[in-house]
Parts: structure tokens; C-alpha cells; sequence
């Protein structure tokens, strides 16, 4: 059974055609939110986590990270629109930093976060926190869903899951987190070698690249408010050739994704969610 079940509308690209006065149309579905299930959902978490972590994804055992989100799965939801037996379209899950450090997974994904907070000053509060793990309880949480599934999606996923790890702590499991970091991902917009001529000069086809930065998360600026620390860093790995136009969906610009992550002190919880609450969800 669901733990819970919205109506809502989302946007469908409509195939090119002459004939067609819109490029959208609206989709009326029912989401619905389950707990994790390790016998349907292991498939359609990976390509959730390779989604989240982008090209850095190949430095995570990504098959570990599932089977360790999995074994929890009473903490954390899926969203999906044609009943449990389906892959999800989204999900959200906390994994603890402190308990589980000894794994190869997580001491990878440590050591990985460590790094990249090291190349941005913004990011300093994650490293110093991170290096006081024996004696600090960070909870890592670890939210994707897949393109055109409204954000609206993402308020019941942080309600739940509150209510879960105080259900938790009641039976005295170890998620009393002090702090919550969370991993996300933004991108800039860089001119698209698909509009360059391969017969200009160099210094008239570059053009600069916008300081501008965009969320694939609308719900990170909210999150950022509440934050004590957040910041962007770039990927350890290079995208592919020409990947950049690949992202770049209805725009002239390419897309540049870059590592993104935000930190939260555990007693801003519910007021973080609330925030979230009257911001994404419909009246």
C-alpha cells in the first residue's frame, strides 16, 4: 500500500509537428509514495543515483550505495505512478555518515565529499565537520528524480522522512543527526559548440560562459536558506565531448553540470521542510 497518494499534473514534450500549436502538453497522473522495496527498486535507484552524481558516478560503487539505501526500508520513499512493482520516478533517502564509515561505499563516498569541499572556501564547514566523525552524527541525504517529475514531488519525501527518523530514534536507532548534507547538482549555461564554425577564428567563435548559476532543483534555494553552508564544486571527471549540448533541452546555450551541496544543522529540520512545504506544494 502507498504511504501516500497526490494528484498533479506535469509537462510532456509533444513530438514536432506542423499541426501542433504547443510544445507541451499536460499529463494528469497520481503519484504515490512507497518505502524503498530491495526486490523492485534496485535497477531504478541506480539510474536515480548515476543521474544525481553525473559523471562522478563512476568513482561510487553505485551498485553499494543502492544495496545500502535498500537495507534501510522503513527510512526514505519512492515515488512512482503505476504502483509499487514499478521502478521510481523519484526517491529520497539518509544515510548515516558515522555508522556506516567503515564501509568501502561510504568511505569512498566520504573521502569523495572531503576532496571536493576542499576546492571551495563556501564548502569548509562540510570538511571540518566530516573530519569529527567518531564523535558527530551526519546524516547524508540523497534525493534525484527524473526530468519533467514536478518538484512538488519532493515536500511529502522530507516530511516522511522526518517522521521516520523520529519513529526511528524512538526505538533507538541511530539516527539522532546533528547535521543533514545533502547532495545536489546546478549547472551554468556555455556556448554550444554546435553553433560554432569549425572555420572561424578561435578568439571570434569562444564566447564567455555564463557566471550565472541555475538549479535542477528548484528546491535547493530554499534549502540554502536555512543552510550554515552550501556551495558548488566541479566535477573530478571530464564530461564527454559535446555532452554539454547534449543537456542543453530546448535552449540555444549548453548545459555544464557541476556538484552542488548543502549543508543543514539537524534542528533547522522542520522548519526547513515548512519552508519547503509553502513554497513547492499546490494550494
Amino acid at each position: 500500500m502507498a504511504k501516500r497518494k497526490v494528484p498533479s499534473s506535469t509537462e510532456a514534450h509533444a513530438e514536432e509537428d506542423s499541426s501542433s500549436d504547443s510544445d507541451t502538453d499536460m499529463l494528469d497522473v497520481d503519484f504515490e509514495w512507497f518505502d524503498p522495496q530491495p526486490e523492485v527498486d534496485f535497477h531504478g535507484l541506480k539510474t536515480l543515483l548515476r543521474q544525481l552524481l553525473d559523471v562522478d558516478s563512476q568513482l561510487v560503487d553505485i551498485s553499494a550505495l543502492a544495496d545500502l539505501i535498500l537495507a534501510q526500508p522503513l527510512l526514505g520513499s519512492t515515488v512512482k505512478v503505476d504502483g509499487n512493482e514499478t521502478d521510481p520516478y523519484a526517491f529520497l533517502s539518509v544515510i548515516n555518515l558515522q555508522e556506516h564509515k567503515e564501509k568501502p561505499v561510504v568511505k569512498s563516498l566520504i573521502d569523495y565529499i572531503l576532496r571536493q569541499a576542499s576546492t571551495n572556501t563556501a564548502l569548509s564547514p562540510v570538511a571540518d565537520l566530516l573530519k569529527t566523525l567518531d564523535n558527530t552524527a551526519v546524516g547524508l541525504i540523497l534525493t534525484e528524480r527524473l526530468i519533467n517529475i514536478p518538484s512538488e514531488v519532493v515536500p511529502p519525501m522530507y516530511r516522511m522522512l522526518l517522521e521516520e527518523i523520529t519513529w526511528a530514534m524512538e526505538e533507538k536507532e541511530p539516527y539522532d543527526f546533528s547535521h543533514y548534507l545533502i547532495i545536489s547538482k546546478t549547472y551554468r549555461e556555455v556556448s554550444s559548440k554546435l553553433n560554432d564554425g569549425e572555420d572561424r577564428p578561435q578568439k571570434k567563435k569562444k564566447k564567455e560562459d555564463s557566471k550565472q548559476v541555475f538549479y535542477f532543483h528548484p528546491e535547493d534555494e530554499i534549502l540554502q536558506r536555512y543552510a550554515i553552508a552550501h556551495g558548488d564544486y566541479t566535477y573530478v571527471k571530464e564530461e564527454a565531448e559535446g555532452q554539454a549540448d547534449a543537456k542543453r533541452a530546448f535552449q540555444d546555450l549548453g548545459v555544464k553540470a557541476q556538484g552542488h551541496m548543502i549543508l543543514l544543522e539537524a534542528s533547522q529540520g522542520e522548519a526547513t521542510v515548512k519552508a519547503l512545504e509553502d513554497f513547492l506544494q499546490p494550494s
